[in-house]
């Protein structure tokens, strides 16, 4: 969701006032943080009334010719182009329709778009419009992988519950996703969604076999977690953040805990996690934290699964911290072999 008073330029991109010193080649150069920057309005001129109406009504505009009756979504002609520039009219669609493209998903955005990721970017053809409309797609299943939305998807519009008049007042989730009344409603709002409880994947009984795998993942992925807390580089990964975290595997489960540059692993998972991470094997999510496959990338091929998708930053952090373990290794057999 959009935080109440929220900035132009988020704080966390706002430097301190200070220096530091940094050698190059021996030599000690003096950095000092600064700014160069511009702010500035601008209008929305005649697509006022297709942005005021995302903020203040919950309605999604288009303009009809008043010759040929084409409804374009976004209204962006004020006069028909096939019609000799007959005028266009704005006229009210349809808060349901389907995507005429298999979307893309970014799952590492600008600075400018992190808060947003990951995420799809598609175009969805609106019951009523003839034209379609770019917005961004989310899904309530956990995080956001190849396959759950694509073309010929039926989406429904949801507007955020704190609207500044932007296209990213809206986004799209899948219908199959919401219950019928909440598809039936205009102007459905992010909060009136369950975002917190999504269907987690099932996990099949494990024989004892597989429960003296995960035995010995759990000893291996515990000794990994105690070396990357016992790591400055891996600790300043996780700098400031704190996270409960419940990891479900076939053979059993436990709790993992980021508290601001502390990570631990505790054979008692949390009561309350911030989120919950699935691996049916937890060999897989081993591999990850032991610097043997980016977790990120079995997020997206689907072999690991977690249960919110803000928490992408989360899973993030977890391959920096790995890399950053490997990496001090590597710089350490190069000091000595030197």
């Amino acid at each position: 969701m959009r935080k109440h008073n929220e900035k132009v330029i988020p704080d966390i991109y706002n430097p301190n006032v200070g220096s530091e010193v940094e050698t190059i080649n021996g030599q000690n150069y003096l950095v000092a943080n600064d700014a160069m920057y511009t702010f500035y309005k601008r209008t929305k001129g005649e697509f006022s009334p297709f942005f005021l109406a995302l903020r203040d009504d919950k309605k999604v505009l288009g303009c009809k010719c008043q010759e040929c009756g084409l409804v374009r979504v976004p209204p962006f002609l004020t006069h028909c182009p096939e019609c000799n520039f007959a005028p266009t009219e704005l006229v009210e669609v349809d808060q349901v329709g389907v995507m005429n493209s298999t979307p893309p998903i970014t799952y590492f955005a600008s600075s400018l778009f992190a808060d947003m990721a990951p995420y799809g970017r598609g175009r969805v053809i609106l019951k009523g419009a003839d034209t379609a409309l770019s917005v961004n797609l989310y899904t309530t299943t956990g995080i956001l992988v190849p396959g759950i939305i694509k073309k010929g998807t039926e989406v429904k519009i949801v507007f955020r519950d704190e609207r500044i008049g932007e296209v990213s007042d809206i986004f799209c989730v899948p219908t199959s996703e919401l219950t019928p009344k909440q598809v039936a409603k205009k102007g459905l709002l992010e909060s009136e969604i369950d975002w917190e409880h999504p269907q987690e994947p099932d996990i099949s009984r494990a024989s004892s076999e597989e429960n003296a795998v995960f035995k010995k993942a759990l000893a291996e992925m515990k000794s990994v977690i105690n070396e990357m807390n016992g790591n400055t580089r891996a600790r300043k990964d996780i700098a400031s953040w704190k996270r409960d975290i419940l990891v479900k595997s076939r053979g059993g489960q436990f709790g993992i805990f980021i508290n601001d540059g502390n990570i631990t692993l505790e054979d008692k998972g949390p009561d309350s996690p911030d989120f919950v991470i699935v691996s049916q094997d937890l060999r897989t999510l081993l591999d990850g934290l032991a610097y043997r496959g980016a977790i990120t990338d079995m997020i997206i091929t689907k072999k690991i699964w977690i249960s919110k998708n803000k928490e992408f930053v989360t899973i993030f952090k977890f391959d920096r911290m790995a890399r950053s373990v490997a990496r001090s290794k590597k710089t350490s057999v190069t000091n000595s072999t030197a």
